[in-house]
């Protein structure tokens, strides 16, 4: 069996893609059609969410920084030669069993997950074991197609009914809080969804993943930026509202209410993520290239190459039997 990670000859004075790659990469096209055509429901709910839906429009770059993180490994996969990984079939039959799941019991977030899985699974069984360590990030960042955040909506209304409330009665206004319902001399406010900063909160999960994976290499440290990444828009969703009933004491309920959208919308979230940002700037640890671990580190790992035993040793015809088994596998399913 040729070993995944055989060295192509002169991969960076090739002007055209790599011979050893293109059998892979149409099978993985091949693949994700076929996955993306059966479960096109799910994704199609995904796209409408991607698009209509403000709170998940920042989905629409994933694809984007998922490419950007292939790319800067442009260097290191080039040095590989790409070995089907056939147990990676089991993800893709456990992802559509997921996916069949939600669609049966109507749980679109069930759905959703298991049709990513799968494509997340088949991208690893074309690619291969080796390829795929090399690319775990980008192939675990596309678990953020899934749209999310939802299910947490009305804890986050009424943990910024909390802050509010209590910024509003430190800054001198008279006000009484029931539930969601927050009641001052210039009228009565709500929390309402819209209010609740999930959008702002998942954004900043995303985002905080990105620079955490790429940019930082202590666990420490990353957990701590996490941590922040949750905690800030939270605290600072809170000042937002109460920042909008404090104003409304002085210019009305309904100026200040405007106000708000304008101003959390365009100005407010960018100052939050820019001052995060910077204050993460100075505990930066590496090159976003560097992300990941190293092939030559891979290489010396015994464990990945007993798992390559179990490729095929030839590529063209295990990616040939790879599609006709998901076909398989999909029409089992449908």
């Amino acid at each position: 069996m040729q070993p995944e990670a055989a060295a192509l000859p002169n991969p960076r004075t090739e002007s055209r893609l790599p011979a050893a790659w293109r059998a892979p990469l149409a099978a993985l096209a091949a693949a994700a059609l076929a996955l993306v055509f059966a479960s096109f429901g799910a994704w199609s709910a995904m796209a409408h969410q991607w698009w209509n839906i403000d709170t998940y429009n920042h989905l629409l770059l994933v694809p984007l920084i998922t490419a950007w993180l292939v790319a800067l490994k442009e260097e290191e996969l080039a040095r590989l030669a790409p070995q089907p990984f056939l147990p990676g079939l089991l993800g893709v039959a456990a992802g559509l069993a997921l996916w069949r799941a939600g669609e049966g019991l109507g749980i679109n977030l069930v759905a959703q997950v298991g049709a990513v899985g799968a494509l997340q699974a088949a991208a690893i069984t074309v690619l291969g074991l080796r390829t795929s360590l090399v690319l775990a990030l980008p192939i675990a960042f596309a678990a953020f197609l899934v749209p999310f955040g939802d299910e947490i909506i009305p804890a986050l209304q009424a943990i910024t009914a909390e802050i509010a409330i209590a910024l509003t009665h430190a800054s001198g206004v008279p006000a009484r809080i029931d539930g969601i319902y927050i009641d001052t001399p210039a009228g009565l406010f709500i929390v309402a969804e819209a209010c609740s900063g999930v959008k702002f909160l998942i954004a900043m999960v995303t985002l905080g993943v990105l620079v955490a994976a790429t940019r930082f290499n202590r666990w420490t440290t990353r957990a701590a930026f996490m941590a922040a990444c949750v905690i800030v828009p939270i605290l600072a969703n809170g000042v937002r509202a109460w920042a909008t009933i404090y104003v409304a004491q002085f210019v009305g309920a309904e100026k200040a209410t405007g106000f708000d959208h304008i101003v959390y919308g365009w100005v407010f979230f960018s100052i939050v993520v820019a001052v995060l940002l910077a204050a993460a700037w100075r505990f930066v640890e590496r090159e976003p290239e560097d992300y990941g671990w190293p092939l030559g580190e891979i290489e010396r790992w015994d464990w990945v190459r007993r798992f390559e035993a179990m490729a095929f040793a030839s590529g063209s015809a295990a990616a040939a039997l790879i599609a006709l088994a998901s076909v398989a596998a999909l029409s089992l399913l449908l």
